[in-house]
């Protein structure tokens, strides 16, 4: 006999006042040969010698059991030596944990910071999972507007702070924006971080995708212990079905974090793991290649939405713009076998806003660049 709701077990209030992401709704209500601009993947191949290096794990019988909590030894030291490398920071190993993509390292940062009631401040527009994630975790996210350029506003987040503050959002480069946050602001994160001891939770993990200005990271200008990192070879790497991903903080943040890790997951799969160390140890040759083709496909893109009418901020990096788009856009070009993500699924500042993903082949690119101005011209005249 079925039950109606009524009869079932209540749920908590915490999962109630999240949903399914907007950018699923969007994705499930497109046709099969709809040309897909609103997934965040990178459409490369995952380094040769990163999915060697699982195959033979699993060949050699080295990935069937548990690893320890943290992740691989010597998985933690390519990732400590990849911060040394990248950022002249030095990171002990020990404080690292190896998670189930970028996704869980947001999850546990968030469970072992947060009381009910906590603010959270996060980048409006910004990634999903920042308010859904504070929630989760009984926390209240708190929306900061970026600037008219899709930065962050280090004044804008200091101004926001109160007492219930525990922590905020930097993502740089950025999604849904594809903003790179200018090195002086990156320094002021992290001062605000120590003058006010909160957290600062800096999301990295379009760390390598950078064609205009600088990647700089919170933690290389961090005096005290108030910077966490998260990671992930997803979008370094291209890799973002084998769910790999990493935390870094001083050593009674990873410890609370680890507790966190340790029940929900027990481990990161150990097949990712020895892919990962792989990617970060071995030739570096995806990377650039990557980053060239993402630039070309930004100007192309960026080009192609100012002809057609359209006002975009220039991306820095990541692999998305968002352009301030017309009422009824978003709908016209899904109409039309376009998928675009409207602005509003990433924060109400997102409104009159649509987020496009240039990670695929150019080809498609121009053809969706076609489809789009037909449907501006629909909604415009």
């Amino acid at each position: 006999m079925a039950l109606s709701l009524a009869d079932m077990t209540e749920f908590s209030d915490r999962v109630e006042s999240v949903s399914i992401s907007g950018i699923r709704e969007v994705f499930e209500a497109a046709g099969d040969d709809a040309i897909n601009l609103g997934l965040g993947q990178p459409d490369f191949a995952a380094p040769a010698h990163a999915r060697e290096a699982a195959a033979e794990a699993i060949r050699e019988g080295l990935a069937d059991g548990y690893t320890e909590n943290k992740g691989m030894a010597s998985l933690r030291k390519a990732i400590a030596d990849k911060h040394a490398r990248d950022q002249g920071v030095d990171v002990d190993p020990a404080n690292v944990i190896a998670t189930a993509g970028g996704s869980e390292a947001l999850h546990v940062v968030m469970e072992a910071h947060l009381d009910p009631g906590d603010e959270v401040l996060i980048p409006d527009p910004g990634f999903v999972s920042y308010d859904a994630l504070t929630r989760l975790a009984g926390g209240t996210p708190v929306p900061v507007p970026l600037r008219d350029d899709l930065t962050l506003d280090p004044d804008a987040v200091e101004a926001a702070i109160t007492d219930d503050t525990v922590a905020f959002v930097v993502n740089s480069p950025g999604n849904p924006t594809g903003a790179v946050s200018p090195p002086e602001d990156v320094r002021e994160f992290a001062r605000i971080a120590d003058d006010h001891d909160v957290l600062c939770v800096s999301d990295e993990v379009y760390e390598y995708t950078v064609f205009d200005g600088e990647f700089r990271s919170p933690l290389e200008f961090a005096d005290r212990d108030n910077v966490v990192v998260v990671n992930s070879a997803s979008k370094l790497y291209s890799m973002t079905g084998w769910r790999l991903g990493w935390v870094t903080g001083g050593p009674e943040r990873v410890e609370r974090m680890l507790r966190v890790h340790q029940y929900a997951q027990a481990c990161a799969a150990a097949p990712s793991q020895f892919a990962a160390e792989a990617a970060l140890t071995g030739p570096q040759d995806l990377v650039s290649e990557m980053t060239d083709s993402f630039r070309r496909r930004r100007d192309l893109v960026v080009e192609g939405l100012r002809n057609i009418g359209l006002d975009v901020p220039t991306p820095g990096g990541a692999f998305y713009c968002m352009p301030e788009v017309p009422d009824g856009f978003v709908g016209a070009c899904l109409d039309r076998g376009v998928v675009v993500v409207p602005g509003e699924a990433f924060g109400d500042a997102g409104r009159g806003k649509a987020r496009l993903s240039y990670a695929t082949d150019e080809e498609s690119l121009e053809a969706a660049l076609d489809v789009m101005s037909d449907a501006y011209d629909a909604v415009t005249r």
